[in-house]
């Protein structure tokens, strides 16, 4: 799997806001198939800091009703990213 394709996007919500002010920590959602080690790979060379451990989690899609009808999204990825201790947050973090 190639690098750009690891990283879909930043997560940025209110829990990952305040995860991210206490500890130097970035959350992604990523590729289904991604391992840690490819996710870990991808940081670090497309963001150009040091990465500490890397946790993922499998988030399951909502079931969503229109009318009678009735479907399911997508299940996805979302992998917690901690930096090594004296790493400075990649610069498309820190406007967010």
């Amino acid at each position: 799997m190639k690098l750009t394709d690891v990283i879909r996007r930043p997560l940025v919500t209110e829990k990952t806001t305040i995860a991210r002010e206490v500890h130097p920590v970035i959350v992604f959602e990523v590729a289904r198939q991604a391992t840690k080690v490819e996710v870990k790979r991808a940081v670090e060379t497309l963001l150009g800091s040091k990465v500490a451990h890397v946790r993922t989690a499998i988030m399951h899609g909502k079931v969503k009703r229109q009318g009678r009808f009735s479907g399911q999204r997508s299940d996805w990825k979302k992998a917690w990213v901690r930096l090594r201790p004296g790493q400075k947050m990649p610069e498309l973090m820190e406007g967010v």
